[in-house]
């Protein structure tokens, strides 16, 4: 049976300086799985709009299915207005209330859940009431639930972001949430321990931290292991952490071992950054084609 993987959350439009393109954390996963041949499926929400129906077409071209995207009458579609100034960190202007803040709980979807091999969701979902209480129905029937932390300020709390890691299995975050989550509790910087505080804290089987440049980090029932980056020309780093978790799903649904899937991951999430946009087109010969020619950062 072919591995289903649901993306919950955010689609919108990302609005550069000079033009926009489609975006959201969820949406780029899904489509970066697409890539890999996976079958990925996108719970969302657009307004009935012009820039709602660009985006509905935007998914069919890239074979990511429209059925559980709902089309709202009364809010419109989502946008961030991103600032690129710094390449190597893109920050974000988020509209608020918007469609995908809306988002309705349906029995297709629970039943797609269900089926799944991955749930992943986001923080930034979670800001509205009403997308909240429908991914927490969804996390109470989801088999196996991977956390992309992705925080946004102010789009999150403390408190909120417990809660969603309580229910995760597996933890996708960067270096600079992991420092956050350290600073509630104190915790030791060193990331290995600091690591291993917040899967003892959160009975995760999975933590994943990337370190942008300087490649990723990875602590799982097998133990610790790291990649160092790869030398590249950055033309934008919007997508990478997410092509790194789509990289990452692919190869653990493969049952590649931890430090392959590693490699694998930080060079899917290169080479996104290679590119313009969160959401080129690339195949995993792509990804293997880089991995041989590519050349690790020293430290």
């Amino acid at each position: 049976m072919n591995p289903l993987i649901v993306c919950f959350g955010e689609i919108l439009w990302d609005v550069l300086p000079t033009s926009k393109q489609p975006g959201g954390a969820p949406m780029n996963v899904a489509a970066d799985l697409r890539n890999f041949g996976v079958n990925a499926q996108l719970i969302s929400r657009v307004g009935n709009d012009e820039l709602g129906s660009e985006l509905l077409d935007f998914l069919k071209q890239k074979g990511i299915s429209t059925e559980l995207v709902q089309t709202g009458q009364s809010h419109l579609t989502g946008v961030a207005k991103a600032n690129v100034s710094d390449a190597n960190e893109v920050t974000y202007k988020i509209v608020q209330p918007v469609a995908w803040d809306y988002i309705q709980l349906t029995q297709s979807m629970e039943q797609t859940v269900k089926q799944s091999n991955f749930f992943v969701y986001g923080s930034l979902v979670a800001r509205s009431q009403q997308s909240q209480e429908t991914l927490l129905s969804l996390l109470k029937i989801a088999p196996h639930k991977v956390f992309d932390v992705n925080l946004r300020a102010p789009h999150y709390t403390r408190e909120l972001v417990e809660d969603l890691l309580h229910q995760a299995h597996i933890a996708k975050l960067n270096e600079h949430e992991l420092a956050e989550l350290a600073a509630w509790y104190g915790d030791s910087t060193e990331l290995h321990t600091t690591m291993q505080a917040l899967q003892d804290r959160y009975s995760l089987d999975t933590i994943c931290v990337t370190l942008g440049a300087q490649g990723a980090a990875l602590l799982n029932k097998d133990g610790f292991f790291q990649q160092s980056g790869f030398i590249v020309e950055v033309k934008d780093t919007i997508g990478s952490g997410d092509a790194f978790l789509a990289a990452f799903l692919y190869k653990t649904l493969q049952n590649e071992v931890p430090q392959k899937t590693l490699e694998f991951a930080c060079a899917t999430g290169a080479f996104l950054a290679t590119k313009q946009g969160a959401t080129p087109q690339f195949s995993e010969e792509d990804i293997y084609s880089f991995l041989a020619k590519a050349q690790i950062l020293s430290s």
